[in-house]
């Protein structure tokens, strides 16, 4: 077996996970771990292992090429995530509000129905009622408060401000409180499901992306096959090197600006 091939089990095996069931067992009859923030070292150890693989297969320019395509695939998982976080907490705080515009209808205090509301909420809309439960009871300003914590809540600190801006409305007029957050409960919704059935138009273009940065390996991989060497090319001169890095990132531009692009027709 050849170096390379006995390389890249090693680095197989570093990164293979462990079975999932005593991980289900533990679940089921340990309490919740807590988790570490900030420093992930799988994550550091797998990067590295995937470099220090590229850079054995194809020297310092498919390490460098694994850096940048790595870097731009990292970036786009994590952006992934954050936009799920941030429909999930749009969700929420769409049903938060309009508990808290019932309890409102039912007859309770602002104080008493933001509580009532923040028990069974989102985690971040939890936070905002449970915000306003206690300004309203010290007589606080409600409005300037929400302000103050659309700040440290990006997720949706455009919506907080919107809650703020109703309730200042509902100060200065004498209009409805409950109308009101029934009002922005009820556009959170109805942005969330634009938003689904554009995720869902934009599912074409975002796959047409990824098969277009993946043709450079499939070429690759059918230069091998015809005969032509292309991997020798690349790995085998100081210009082939070059090529490598130059292609990787090219690849890695056409990425982000596809992202780039989709990101500001969802926003």
């Amino acid at each position: 077996m050849s170096t390379p091939a006995l390389l890249l089990g090693a680095a197989a095996l570093l990164a293979w996970p462990g079975s999932p069931a005593p991980v289900r067992v533990r679940a089921l009859t340990e309490a919740a771990p807590v988790r570490a923030v900030g420093w992930r070292p799988p994550l550091v150890v797998a990067a590295l292992v995937g470099v220090g693989v590229a850079v054995l297969l194809a020297g310092p320019g498919g390490g460098v090429a694994a850096v940048v395509v790595g870097g731009v695939l990292w970036r786009a998982r994590r952006g992934r995530r954050r936009d799920r976080s941030r429909r999930e907490a749009v969700a929420g705080l769409a049903e938060g509000l309009a508990g808290f515009a019932a309890e409102l209808r039912a007859g309770h205090p602002p104080a008493a129905a933001a509580g009532a509301a923040a028990r069974d909420a989102h985690e971040t809309c939890g936070r905002t009622l449970a915000l306003v439960e206690a300004t309203a009871r010290l007589g606080g300003d409600v409005p300037t408060a929400l302000r103050e914590l659309a700040a440290v809540e990006p997720l949706v600190d455009v919506h907080v401000r919107r809650l703020a801006d109703a309730w200042s409305l509902a100060d200065r007029h004498g209009i409805g409180l409950a109308g009101l957050a029934a009002a922005v409960a009820e556009d959170l919704r109805a942005r969330a499901r634009f938003e689904g059935r554009l995720g869902a138009q934009l599912a074409g273009p975002r796959t047409t992306a990824t098969v277009l940065a993946a043709l450079p390996v499939v070429g690759l991989l059918l230069g091998q096959l015809l005969g032509a060497r292309p991997w020798a090319v690349l790995t085998g001169s100081g210009l082939g090197q070059g090529l490598l890095v130059v292609g990787a990132v090219l690849v890695a531009a056409g990425l982000e600006w596809s992202a780039h692009l989709t990101a500001r027709v969802v926003r």
